[in-house]
């Protein structure tokens, strides 16, 4: 899949999926932007993997959950690398809790990293990307933004948002060469889920048909597909990456 050194930023790209995304993208010839908020270490050695294997990458640090850091962000990833032509909106996190038990701050906080980053993130690329008559957005959205999940009522909410918020991008831009689609991951293996306990893992297996939980490269070779030129016909779809649960 063709890549001529284009620009991509993966935000949350310091582990998980979004790490996989980067690493994946850089393999494949993109300029990566590497953003992280907090873990600073594991932003550098996804770098460093990146930059051993002759790609070329930056981390940049920055809340995409705050507006004006995601402006410095994209204006910093613009200055070393060049216009974004890449955006995957991956930066997550949970907070879950049953609906009569959650607190205020655990929506707003689910809400704001998980949905409101993609809002700014993607209103801030999108200018170049329609001036250039280029683009490509994904976001990660999850399977419990399609069929929801008790205890998470708040990431749930937040990740079927995302859907409806691409889906309305993928109208607005697809005259404009840009498209926007949504990956939703199933039950992938990462640190995020692996404070999941015994028992909730045990149940999960059951209900995948392919009988094994999902890697990050998987979901990495998803997103590395959809951002490609051979996507250039796919805009506001839903791709559900988990081993048939939601089937």
């Amino acid at each position: 899949m063709s890549s001529p050194g284009r620009v991509a930023l993966v935000t949350g790209a310091s582990r998980g999926i979004g790490r996989s995304i980067a690493i994946e993208l850089a393999a494949r010839g993109y300029r990566v932007a590497i953003n992280y908020q907090s873990r600073e270490s594991a932003a550098e050695e996804a770098l460093r993997i990146i930059r051993d294997s002759g790609g070329t990458a930056i981390a940049v640090r920055a809340d995409v959950s705050d507006q004006n850091q995601v402006g410095e962000l994209v204006e910093r990833t613009e200055r070393e690398l060049g216009r974004v032509e890449i955006l995957v909106n991956n930066a997550g996190i949970t907070r879950d809790n049953l609906l009569m038990r959650m607190k205020d701050s655990e929506w707003d906080d689910v809400i704001r990293t998980n949905l409101n980053s993609v809002y700014y993130c993607t209103q801030a690329v999108i200018r170049g990307m329609m001036k250039a008559r280029f683009g490509r957005i994904v976001a990660m959205s999850s399977v419990s933004g399609l069929i929801g999940n008790a205890g998470q009522v708040n990431y749930a909410a937040a990740k079927a948002g995302i859907i409806g918020l691409i889906r309305s991008v993928a109208r607005e831009l697809g005259g404009r060469g840009v498209t926007a689609n949504v990956i939703a991951p199933g039950y992938i293996d990462t640190d995020m889920t692996s404070v999941l306990s015994d028992d909730v893992k045990s149940g999960i297996l059951p209900r995948i048909p392919v009988g094994r939980y999902g890697r990050p490269e998987d979901i990495a070779s998803a997103a590395a597909f959809l951002v490609s030129d051979e996507a250039a016909y796919i805009t506001g779809q839903v791709l559900a990456v988990d081993g048939g649960m939601t089937m």
